[in-house]
């Protein structure tokens, strides 16, 4: 990366928009696609602030319905977390769990998830 390069600050107010379609923007923004220089192997991507994560809204019945799995590591040892749960609990983490699974998986995603900031 050049010495010269300066980052765009991108701010994005997440009051009342879709948890998938928001996401999805700021993967965008934090790989560097919304730039004509964007190159899939450098990291351009801008810096993300995101305002009012708590007024993010789901459509359709996955308050109720959608579950996040993660395992311990241990044999039965599965936890679930419902949406409901999390959105009034820590609704950045919910936000951030779908913008890194929207990132591609490769060194690169670290770095990326680093410049975003949720307010």
């Amino acid at each position: 990366m050049s010495k010269n390069f300066q980052r765009d600050v991108q701010t994005i107010d997440a009051t009342g928009q879709s948890l998938g379609r928001l996401a999805a923007n700021i993967a965008s923004m934090l790989m560097g696609k919304h730039l004509p220089t964007f190159e899939r192997h450098i990291d351009h991507g801008a810096r993300v602030i995101v305002k009012n994560a708590a007024q993010i809204k789901l459509t359709g019945k996955k308050v109720e319905q959608k579950v996040y799995y993660r395992n311990t590591g241990y044999p039965g040892g599965i936890r679930t977390t419902l949406a409901k749960d999390l959105i009034k609990n820590d609704p950045a983490k919910m936000l951030r769990m779908a913008v890194r699974k929207m990132l591609p998986n490769n060194t690169l995603r670290t770095n990326m998830l680093k410049r975003l900031i949720i307010e």
